[in-house]
């Protein structure tokens, strides 16, 4: 798109006063020291310039294999390219990718969903094998590879932008649970469960790597970031709960399998996706 014209005002604007915020929008921009609404009439309204159309463009052609190479030399590739989490990863070989797909019974060329990193910016679609590759990179099991695959459906992203560096949580529920041995009891929500962490990393790379990208200052803007966004997935204990099973409240049957995502920060937004398995 053509050069975005800027007019800045003061940060935070949540729970400033209504006189607060008037005064932002009737004082002067503090980078330009020009007044805030000139600054938004002009942009809105002057024509456009050179600088304006000399515009961007994204590239997201990609070769779908890279060049054999060290493990060492592949893994600085990923981490110079920003396909990881900065830590270590398994390489998606393909053979991996292929043992991965097994855990899935639909096409890898299938179109699985849509996700951008933030509202402003256009959506991008991805596939069933994409989404694949990064269950692999992040160290997940053909068998959690379901739940991954409803994550990825639900075009929620786990790597959102904010200034307030908020982040998504994951909760599953139903049969699956209990199949693929997640933890649903003490330490629910720590690093104690290969099934809760590594679901809960792919979640997050996958957002990272097919919503067209999470890199600070560019298609990521939360002010501080979140130490959640390595990873955020746990099970409902329904068992011991005292409570309808949080999907049972969303209309599924207490013999289905879902995972719902969270969006959270002075409210809670959740989204509910079933888990087809196989």
């Amino acid at each position: 798109m053509p050069r975005t014209r800027q007019a800045y005002v003061p940060q935070p604007v949540v729970d400033l006063s209504r006189a607060e915020l008037r005064a932002y929008i009737e004082g002067s921009d503090p980078i330009s020291g020009r007044p805030f609404m000139q600054e938004v009439i002009e942009a809105l309204t002057s024509p456009l310039d050179a600088e304006d159309l000399t515009g961007l463009s994204f590239d997201r052609s990609a070769p779908r294999l890279l060049s054999p190479d060290s493990e060492e030399n592949l893994q600085q590739l990923f981490l110079q390219n920003y396909w990881t989490d900065y830590l270590p990863i398994t390489l998606p070989t393909e053979e991996r990718v292929a043992a991965m797909l097994k855990g899935t019974s639909h096409a890898p060329d299938a179109i699985v969903g849509r996700m951008r990193p933030t509202s402003f910016r256009e959506f991008w679609e991805y596939t069933v094998e994409k989404v694949a590759v990064n269950a692999v990179i992040a160290g997940t099991r053909p068998e959690y590879f379901p739940v991954i695959l409803a994550l990825a459906a639900s075009g929620s992203t786990a790597k959102s932008s904010s200034t307030t560096s908020m982040t998504n949580m994951a909760v599953v529920n139903g049969p699956i649970r209990h199949e693929i041995r997640m933890n649903c009891g003490i330490g629910a929500l720590g690093p104690y469960n290969h099934a809760s962490v590594t679901i809960g990393r792919a979640y997050a790379l996958l957002s990272q790597n097919l919503q067209g990208g999470s890199v600070p200052g560019e298609t990521y803007m939360g002010t501080l970031g979140n130490g959640l966004s390595y990873s955020a997935c746990f099970a409902e204990n329904e068992e011991r709960s005292p409570w309808e099973p949080l999907h049972v409240q969303k209309g599924f049957k207490s013999t289905d399998s879902a995972v719902s995502v969270f969006f959270g920060l002075r409210y809670v937004q959740e989204k509910a996706h079933p888990v087809v398995p196989g």
